[in-house]
């Protein structure tokens, strides 16, 4: 009877470790197709968007820097959308960029359309600073304390990717 029982139970623990194994593998294989899937849609939404804008200017017959700004931000999320597809791996510089980048929008059109001076163009610089400030702790911190297990000092691929943009 204990052989039985031993036996019952190597064969459950046995099917239990085939399950977990198969439902890891499955499990896996959905998260990376959601990821693929939404990588496609906001790289597309991204490309879509940009010629939406790129033509407005086109129609418009010129080019405002508030648009050229845009057009950085779209060229920025589609870095970030590569960055991620290549490494799996979100580039939080790029969304701080980004973020820059938009408040420089916002500041411009403070200072040329509504002409306004003082606190508010106080606050938009003092967010744009404190991004950068930001971006700086973030490479230092990347290039003093690498997550990869490289050498001080080495370039891994992604911040060397993320360093040429």
């Amino acid at each position: 009877m204990p052989e039985q029982t031993h036996r019952s139970n190597r064969l459950a623990s046995s099917l239990h470790a085939e399950l977990k194994s198969f439902s890891d593998v499955f499990g896996t294989l959905l998260v990376d197709t959601f990821h693929y899937l939404a990588l496609f849609a906001l790289g597309a939404a991204t490309v879509w968007s940009a010629i939406g804008a790129f033509l407005g200017m086109v129609h418009r017959g010129r080019a405002e820097l508030g648009d050229l700004l845009l057009l950085f931000i779209y060229l920025e999320i589609g870095a970030m959308v590569g960055i991620y597809f290549k490494t799996t791996r979100m580039p939080v510089r790029y969304l701080i960029y980004i973020a820059i980048t938009a408040l420089a929008r916002v500041l411009i059109e403070l200072v040329s359309a509504e002409h306004r001076t003082g606190m508010d163009i106080l606050i938009v610089s003092g967010a744009i600073l404190l991004l950068s400030f930001a971006v700086l702790v973030l490479r230092f911190g990347s290039n003093r304390f690498p997550s990869n297990g490289s050498v001080v000092g080495a370039k891994s691929d992604e911040r060397r990717a993320q360093d040429t943009v």
